[in-house]
This record gives structure tokens, C-alpha cells and sequence, in this order.
């Protein structure tokens, strides 16, 4: 750390995410392991501790927003990107699960009223779990509606002729 208490950042993307996520996890004093794996397409650093859920925060704003800092951090004054993603105790493999359940309702309820059913306000990486989880979904489509942070997803049954 540098004496303005600004972080001192490694030259390559992961070693950055690395630094960054030491120092959230210091700040918000939580006894936690944090591993950071590098591969061809991303970067996902993991987070395990026993009082983890601070660092996940309400619906996972908190652990969102650690992620955009890690991915800025990373890539800033680089053109070569890739995505980053941080999870903390599994959160968001149980996140994704659970989102998928949910779209598999509302894509059964689609098909067997006729009607849009029109899903929570999600975040940007949580819709996209949903239009990929149906986009094989035979007899409905998905897609988003509305402005930032009520953006939400709509499972329509597709028109029939």
C-alpha cells in the first residue's frame, strides 16, 4: 500500500484482482481465503469464510459492485479484456440455480395461461441467466424490459399461427 492509502496494483489483470479483493475483505474485516483463477475467457476470484455474507450484501449489490471494481481495476489502460467474476461462499452458482428455477416457472406459466409473465428487476448478469436458460425453451421467448434498476425480464409464449 502506498502512503496516500491507495493500493499498490500488480502489472497483470489477475494479480490485480487478487490485490483488490485483499484489500475489501481486510477493509470490511472478515477472516476469509480468497483464490483468483486466470483462465482464457475469465478471471474468477472466490471468496470462502465463515461471515462472507456482508461481502455478498442485500440481493448481491455489494458483491456486484466488488466485481465492477475488480474488472475496472483489471483492465484499466488495457485493450486486451476478458470478464471477471467474483463469488463469494458459492453465492453465485446458488444465485443462478435459483434464477433458473424461477425461469422455468415462469416459462411453464407462460405456456399454460397464453400470458407474459413478467419476472423481478434483475441485474444485467442475472437476465442474461435467464435468457440463456431459455433460449432452447420450446413455445417462449424472453426478452427485457424497462429502465435500470427495474429492468426485468418478460417470458412470452411465442405467437402461433
Amino acid at each position: 500500500m502506498s502512503t496516500n492509502g491507495a493500493v499498490d496494483l500488480p502489472d497483470e489483470p489477475a494479480g490485480r484482482v487478487q490485490a483488490i479483493l485483499e484489500r475489501v475483505v481486510e477493509e470490511l474485516g472478515v477472516e476469509a481465503r480468497i483464490e483468483v483463477d486466470e483462465g482464457d475467457e475469465e478471471i474468477v476470484g472466490r471468496i470462502e469464510g465463515d461471515d462472507v455474507g456482508l461481502l455478498i450484501g442485500r440481493r448481491g449489490q455489494t458483491i456486484d459492485a466488488v466485481q465492477l471494481l475488480c474488472y475496472r481495476a483489471a483492465f484499466r489502460g488495457r485493450q486486451d479484456r476478458k470478464r471477471v467474476v467474483v463469488d463469494a461462499a458459492g453465492y453465485r452458482e446458488r444465485r443462478r440455480e435459483a434464477i433458473e428455477r424461477q425461469a422455468d416457472r415462469a416459462a411453464e406459466r407462460s405456456l399454460k395461461t397464453g400470458k407474459e409473465i413478467e419476472l423481478e428487476p434483475m441485474s444485467p448478469t442475472e437476465r442474461r441467466v435467464v435468457h440463456q436458460h431459455l433460449k432452447d425453451r420450446a413455445g417462449v421467448e424472453t426478452f427485457s424490459e424497462g429502465e435500470e434498476p427495474e429492468r426485468c425480464v418478460i417470458v412470452a409464449p411465442l405467437l402461433r399461427d
